[in-house]
């Protein structure tokens, strides 16, 4: 199985986060928070139960 979140996180503390927004939909993801890296792959949808885990780490970025 892919360490799918573990991953990002690590990237988001690597500092590849360039941006991110929410989306009301992205394609079967609804509603979506999108993030943007410079590396690949370019972005990361994350589903709405997540939102909270992420903000916390957006917000200590």
């Amino acid at each position: 199985m892919y360490p799918y979140h573990n991953k990002i996180k690590q990237r988001i503390k690597n500092k590849e986060l360039v941006s991110y927004e929410y989306l009301d939909k992205y394609k079967d993801i609804s509603p979506c928070l999108l993030l943007h890296f410079d590396t690949e792959p370019k972005t990361r949808p994350i589903r709405e139960h997540r939102f909270k885990e992420y903000e916390e780490l957006l917000k200590s970025d």
